[in-house]
């Protein structure tokens, strides 16, 4: 019976024996297994992040993450792609995607946000803009009132410090002729870009040749609380004016309706909308209207003439002397730079303004040369006001 029972415990202790000899091989294979399934997993993850990385590009991939992330309680703003103005005035849009995207205009007065309505200064220039530093110290400190546009045949980019107000401001640009549509084509280009901004409520057109007359403030109280927008626009029945009507602009234009004005204007948002939009009118003055007919002098204000009469107040803001005739008004230099002169423009007038008359019927002047920009810094606080 030992015997057995030693041999029954000698079985049992060489079957527990090689029961737990089993057990240690069994558990390293499983170990192995689930480490080469981990190692397969990890491998195969890092092949597909790899390649997304390489096919999106990582900022791509970093972008879409962030900028789903809302935090909790909060809700994106959807209106900021609507009312902020855009970050850079360059892009690759046609003028006929520009002009169409401009074109839009909400059909509701009230603003469901807090809107300052701006000026937007309008540069229309050959080259540089000598007069800068008198526009800088207009400006200077009404940043929220004012937008800058410039359209250029030559870079002004690097002319300006990020300090100014002129600092990357040009818009994309084409060359643009004298008397010609090009001419207007540049004017409906400035006037769209500035419309992509929706504070920007009054667009004021100059050159480079063309100043202030008074500060800003009263700059800004004039244009914003005009029941008109200033645009000249008057039937002139000489061979300068209907006589470079052609018969061929009607049904959409008759001599009767035929009207003449200076290019320089400034319009409310609603007339700026109007003339981008237009594809009624644009044709006929493109093909009908060449030099000896002067596109820029007849187009705007014979179309808002037909559109929107009563809107327009028929005067520009911007004061010339043609006194000396040609075609081209007087420029003035360094010697004509006095008080008397000033006096002449901003007192030598009258005109109505809002059913009053009134002595301050401009509020811009030109056409001035470089030379005059030294005695205008000097003379400025004095009769100018700033």
């Amino acid at each position: 019976m030992l015997s057995r029972t030693v041999q029954l415990e000698e079985g049992k202790e060489l079957l527990v024996t090689c029961g737990r000899t089993g057990l240690n091989k069994a558990f390293p294979v499983k170990l192995l297994l689930l480490l080469v399934f981990f190692l397969a997993f990890s491998v195969a993850f890092i092949i597909i992040t790899v390649s997304t990385i390489k096919y999106y590009g990582i900022n791509s991939v970093v972008t879409s993450v962030t900028s789903s992330f809302v935090p909790c309680g909060e809700k994106p703003n959807v209106l900021d792609k609507w009312i902020k103005p855009p970050l850079a005035l360059m892009h690759n849009m046609s003028d006929e995607e520009l002009l169409w995207l401009a074109s839009f205009m909400p059909q509701r007065k009230d603003y469901p946000f807090t809107r300052v309505p701006k000026i937007a200064f309008m540069f229309l220039t050959l080259g540089p803009l000598p007069f800068a530093p008198l526009w800088e110290r207009l400006l200077k400190g009404h940043e929220k009132h004012y937008s800058v546009y410039i359209h250029s045949q030559v870079s002004s980019s690097a002319e300006f410090p990020a300090s100014s107000v002129f600092y990357r401001r040009q818009i994309p640009s084409q060359v643009a002729e004298w008397g010609r549509m090009s001419i207007c084509d540049a004017e409906r280009r400035l006037l769209a870009n500035a419309l992509l901004d929706i504070s920007n409520e009054w667009f004021v057109l100059l050159s480079e040749s063309c100043i202030p007359l008074y500060n800003f403030t009263t700059i800004y109280g004039y244009i914003s609380k005009s029941k008109h927008s200033f645009m000249g626009s008057f039937d002139d029945p000489s061979p300068y004016g209907r006589g470079r009507y052609n018969a061929n602009m009607s049904p959409e234009v008759s001599i009767e309706q035929w009207r003449k004005g200076s290019q320089w204007f400034e319009v409310n948002r609603e007339l700026a909308v109007s003339i981008v939009k237009d594809t009624l009118y644009y044709p006929k003055f493109k093909e009908f209207c060449t030099p000896a007919c002067y596109v820029d002098e007849h187009y705007f204000p014979t179309m808002l003439t037909i559109e929107k009469p009563a809107a327009l107040a028929n005067r520009s803001l911007t004061w010339v002397d043609w006194s000396r005739g040609g075609a081209h008004p007087a420029t003035f230099g360094e010697p004509d730079i006095n008080e008397d002169f000033f006096a002449r423009i901003m007192k030598g007038y009258n005109c109505t303004y809002n059913g009053e008359n009134t002595s301050m019927c401009c509020l811009f002047a030109r056409k001035f040369s470089p030379s005059a920009l030294e005695p205008l810094i000097q003379i400025a606080p004095k009769v100018l006001s700033f």
